[in-house]
């Protein structure tokens, strides 16, 4: 059994760098193998065991919301956020839904592709009630794009640091975090100005010793930030995809 049955997924960023294929949608509605990323990643979730999502939305929010209205997934609760100021880092997005979360809680990004069995994995890992568990990838020389990845360092479980411009470590960040409600109170006290990043929050987690990593193996996850790594995504996830939509719901136009 998990220890979560909640996720909480951002949706609020404008995708600039996927504009070239998104055209006028929202990047969480781009298409692969004829499904919006964000039922790729609310799939994904449902098929590790979570029942409930909190979405967070900001860029064209309604017409995601709109999306939705017209194919919802059976019996899946969704609570709706807006984020008026989408365009500040993504730690904003993450602090609009502290009203609404009280429990344990699966993080998610709209943007980032995952297998089912490890999302299910990392939600059966003991947390602690002011910790973060980080999915990780230690398998640094097969990663698509490893410029753009958020780099890890870690002393065994433990996560020291945290950032894209790291010049010394040990794994990447998969994008998908098994949360205590405590993360809301390390972004809070990391933002300035009103403005802080998810990695700003748990810097801080990591010089607490809160911060922990659990290690992926051999699993596939993509961040699907640019036309070359969604390409790269449809190869990748294209026999899980088939599996995962079979068993979710029929085929739509």
């Amino acid at each position: 059994m998990t220890n979560a049955k909640l996720a909480l997924i951002l949706a609020a960023g404008n995708g600039s760098r996927i504009a070239a294929r998104a055209g006028e949608l929202p990047k969480p509605l781009v298409c692969m193998h004829g499904r919006p990323l964000l039922e790729h990643v609310m799939t994904g979730a449902l098929q590790a065991g979570i029942e409930r999502f909190v979405i967070v939305v900001g860029y064209r929010g309604e017409v995601i919301k709109q999306w939705y209205e017209r194919n919802p997934l059976d019996g899946v609760q969704v609570t709706w956020i807006e984020n008026p100021d989408y365009k500040k880092d993504n730690g904003i997005s993450v602090l609009c839904a502290k009203r609404v979360i009280h429990e344990k809680f699966l993080l998610l990004m709209a943007d980032h592709l995952f297998e089912p069995e490890t999302a299910r994995s990392l939600l059966c890992q003991p947390l602690g009630r002011e910790e973060v568990i980080l999915g990780v990838d230690a398998n640094i020389c097969h990663v698509f794009d490893l410029d753009d990845a958020t780099k890890v360092r870690l002393d065994r479980n433990r996560i020291l640091e945290i950032g894209k411009s790291l010049e010394n470590y040990n794994a990447l960040d998969t994008g998908m975090f098994f949360c205590s409600p405590a993360l809301f109170g390390w972004l809070e006290a990391a933002a300035i100005n009103g403005n802080c990043s998810l990695s700003d929050g748990l810097r801080l987690m990591a010089q607490s010793g809160t911060f922990k990593g659990f290690n992926i193996g051999d699993a596939h996850w993509q961040d699907v930030d640019t036309p070359e790594a969604l390409d790269y995504a449809q190869q990748i996830f294209a026999q899980q995809i088939q599996h995962s939509f079979a068993i979710a719901r029929p085929a739509y136009v």
